[in-house]
């Protein structure tokens, strides 16, 4: 019988690695002997489940990560659902997955022998910012993590992890770490202030934020005093990063800073590292480039399309329609291949008497780029007279609605780009993965 390559390696890490910390959680430091002993006692008390899907509601705990990989060394399918999940969307996707929810807390048995299965799959929940959230399946790309994370030739990395290991992004920086015998520094959520402290305390080397969560932490006042010199990556994913957020990352952390673009549907499309933006400065507003084994194009209606090694086994009520993922993200290509987003396709507003088509994200990038703007979000309102743009902003000083109207017209010069109305809040709301929650604006 095939045994998963993946969970063969898994088991050998917590012996190979065996007295590391693997796993650094509130006060409590959990060494790979540690968890490996837990991981063989939680699958001890599972019964086999070959065929089954058993769903884990997955805050960010030790325990959750490794009952899913007991669970997927039973054979199971696992689901892993968002800890902050509604009740309403909770019951949905147990539902559809016909699955049964395991509590780790209740699992423990003395060790028995483990029969490795031919793969492990886990099923991720999208973010569900355009609709209702999809159910989408992985097992390829845990096998290919094998062959993409290895040791760093510079000593083990401390890895923060804020993103939830119920995201494809948290649970796999998570089980990436873990075959490179790092530690994960886990939190159970996104706080800046611990996100500052963690930095010096914990000796962090890398750390992923998505560009709302970065923020954040490139304006908190203790930034400043925090030790950052034990870092030697910093990535940003999860959507576009604005050019001056990025500008303002490599002069705090230096030139240690790149972006990644993918979906849940395909967790690696494109990157960028540091060193590309040299001598290239169009290149801050660029996702990077198509990885090997990716490929991409744009669509006639300018959506980007991708297919390759990193794509999803396909969602579970069906599988990919055709040989082209739709991304829903737009964008284009330069000459030497770099990839530009323009936002979601879902996201394009139609306004004005001549029905103008406006990316949000180009009326945002204006109003950023005034001084006394943190942070901005563009969306269409209804009126009487059809849909108009209504901008919410984050201000950083005084400044009023007239002046930011003025500002995005001097700027982008056709009206249509013009917010109809400005609102002022303290902070943009935000999906549990960070990303900006555009359906509470509307």
């Amino acid at each position: 019988m095939d045994q998963s390559f993946f969970l063969t390696r898994v088991l050998e890490v917590f012996d190979e690695y065996a007295d590391r910390v693997l796993f650094r959680h509130s006060t409590s430091d959990l060494t790979y002997a540690e968890a490996g002993r837990r991981l063989r006692r939680l699958h001890a008390a599972m019964p086999p489940l070959t065929g089954k899907t058993v769903a884990i509601s997955a805050g960010n705990h030790p325990d959750a990560v490794l009952a899913q990989l007991a669970a997927q060394l039973r054979g199971a399918r696992v689901l892993l659902i968002a800890a902050s999940a509604p009740p309403s969307d909770r019951k949905s996707a147990l539902d559809a997955a016909d699955a049964v929810l395991l509590d780790p807390a209740e699992l423990d048995a003395e060790p028995v022998e483990i029969t490795v299965p031919a793969r492990a799959e886990t099923v991720f929940t999208s973010g569900g910012t355009t609709g209702a959230p999809k159910l989408i399946r992985h097992s390829g790309t845990y096998e290919g993590m094998v062959h993409v994370f290895h040791p760093d030739p510079a000593g083990p990395n401390r890895i923060l992890v804020v993103a939830p290991i119920s995201h494809l992004t948290g649970n796999a920086a998570v089980l990436g770490a873990l075959l490179c015998g790092d530690t994960v520094v886990l939190h159970d959520g996104f706080s800046p202030d611990a996100v500052v402290a963690a930095l010096s305390a914990d000796r962090i080397t890398r750390f992923s934020l998505t560009p709302a969560r970065l923020g954040a932490v490139l304006d908190h006042p203790a930034l400043a005093e925090a030790d950052l010199s034990s870092l030697r990556a910093v990535s940003l994913g999860a959507s576009a990063l604005p050019v001056h957020r990025l500008e303002q990352a490599l002069a705090v952390f230096g030139p240690i800073v790149g972006q990644g673009y993918g979906l849940t549907e395909a967790p690696m499309i494109a990157t960028i590292t540091a060193a590309e933006y040299a001598g290239h400065p169009a290149r801050l507003a660029s996702v990077g480039r198509i990885v090997p084994g990716m490929r991409a194009r744009i669509g006639d209606d300018g959506e980007v399309l991708v297919q390759g090694l990193s794509l999803m086994d396909g969602y579970l009520d069906r599988p990919l329609d055709g040989d082209w993922l739709r991304t829903g993200d737009l964008g284009h290509f330069d000459e030497d291949g770099y990839l530009y987003l323009h936002g979601r396709a879902d996201d394009v507003i139609v306004t004005g008497e001549h029905g103008t088509k406006v990316h949000p994200t180009r009326v945002e990038e204006a109003l950023v780029s005034h001084p006394r703007v943190r942070q901005s979000a563009v969306v269409g309102r209804s009126t009487p007279d059809g849909p108009v743009l209504h901008a919410v902003v984050v201000p950083d000083g005084e400044v009023t609605a007239d002046e930011l109207r003025a500002h995005v017209a001097a700027e982008l010069v056709q009206p249509h780009f013009v917010p109809a109305t400005v609102e002022f809040r303290a902070s943009l709301p935000l999906t549990h993965i960070g990303k900006l929650d555009r359906k509470r604006l509307r």
